[in-house]
């Protein structure tokens, strides 16, 4: 057996723990022995205490440690040690026994992951707190600008946010790059628990925005989370209605993401007007809906009352928004409702905009004989 094919079984014998065959595998190989301490195997260039860690077999760690003398900071070729690895599989002995040998607290992995930004994809707060306990910083940010607060948010653990929320009672104060909060973060993946937790202990600015403008309502209603928009409106005096820097409100965010029963919830329960625009293009919900091409979108909001032949600012209609996004199906269903080809400010008509032979085809087959 060759050194490659001797650490292929290696990998395989620490993937399970097998602590006595990998113990004669490297007593019978002279050259692992002297190579194992630094040896990186794979694509990802994980070394045998990243395996073991990962796989939480604390025998392994500790011979690999203790006996073969490897350094605990080895890393792969995404930096990730062995702290991370045992953080981000919630491998509890593991991790406590790292931490006891003096692994480094906050080492940053590729994008500048910390092993408690690891810990708080997972729902384990055991380790979250043993991480805190011996010094990690929940408030550090990876190259996103996210932090640990961030993450759990986004996984929705709220035993995880009440334990970071406690460790560091300020850490809700922070942004990402885009200037999204962790209130956005849990409003955007439906995280009810954890948006109530950030309600009550934290002082989020009602409508706070993004670096586009968004807000945690708008987030909510375009994931189609009702309830978390409810909850906005009713604890945080969210706006139904707060416009991006496009102008665009949450009504034309929910029909660019064809969330229907947003749509409905905020025509019909909170009256928001159906034909708003968005002040940049005075765009209407129903152009949004057009470009992107859902036509059971159109056709809910031409129930709820939206004006099928408005125009834009370049006195565009919806029929030009499917043409220029090259939307055969939206195109076929405006021109049924009988929406017609008209030119636009420049002279342009909707059918001019079409490049898709299979969008001009539905002029073709359901335009009116000229």
């Amino acid at each position: 057996m060759n050194e490659e094919q001797a650490f292929k079984r290696l990998v395989k014998l620490t993937q399970d723990g097998q602590l006595d065959s990998i113990k004669k595998a490297i007593e019978e190989n002279e050259k692992i022995q002297h190579s194992i301490k630094k040896k990186h195997l794979g694509k990802s260039g994980d070394t045998l205490l990243n395996y073991a860690a990962r796989h939480g077999h604390l025998s392994v760690v500790r011979y690999f440690v203790e006996d073969m003398e490897m350094d605990i900071e080895l890393y792969n070729h995404d930096y990730k040690r062995a702290l991370h690895e045992a953080a981000s599989m919630s491998q509890e002995q593991c991790v406590s026994y790292l931490i006891a040998k003096g692994a480094k607290i906050d080492p940053l992995k590729k994008a500048d992951w910390t092993p408690l930004m690891m810990a708080s994809t997972r729902r384990n707060v055991w380790v979250i707190g043993e991480l805190l306990q011996h010094g990690a910083n929940p408030t550090l940010r990876n190259k996103d600008g996210w932090n640990s607060l961030h993450i759990a948010c986004r996984e929705g653990h709220p035993a995880v946010v009440q334990r970071l929320l406690e460790a560091s009672p300020e850490v809700w104060r922070t942004e990402s790059k885009t200037q999204r909060t962790p209130l956005h973060t849990a409003a955007m993946h439906g995280c009810e628990d954890v948006v109530n937790i950030l309600l009550d202990r934290c002082g989020y600015q009602p409508d706070c925005r993004d670096s586009c403008g968004v807000t945690p309502f708008t987030d909510a209603v375009r994931t189609g989370h009702i309830t978390i928009a409810r909850l906005l409106l009713d604890k945080h005096q969210a706006s139904p209605s707060a416009a991006d820097c496009l102008g665009a409100q949450p009504l034309h965010h929910a029909s660019l993401s064809a969330q229907e029963g947003a749509l409905y919830f905020l025509v019909k329960d909170l009256g928001v007007d159906v034909n708003a625009t968005a002040t940049d293009m005075q765009l209407t919900a129903l152009h949004y809906a057009a470009k992107e091409g859902h036509t059971s979108t159109i056709k809910t909001l031409l129930k709820l009352g939206v004006n099928l032949h408005a125009r834009d600012r370049k006195w565009r209609t919806a029929l030009h928004a499917a043409c220029a996004g090259q939307q055969a199906d939206a195109t076929r269903a405006l021109l049924l409702l009988g929406l017609s080809d008209t030119q636009d400010a420049t002279g342009t008509t909707a059918k001019q905009l079409a490049r898709k032979q299979d969008v001009l085809a539905a002029f073709h087959s359901h335009a009116p004989e000229s």
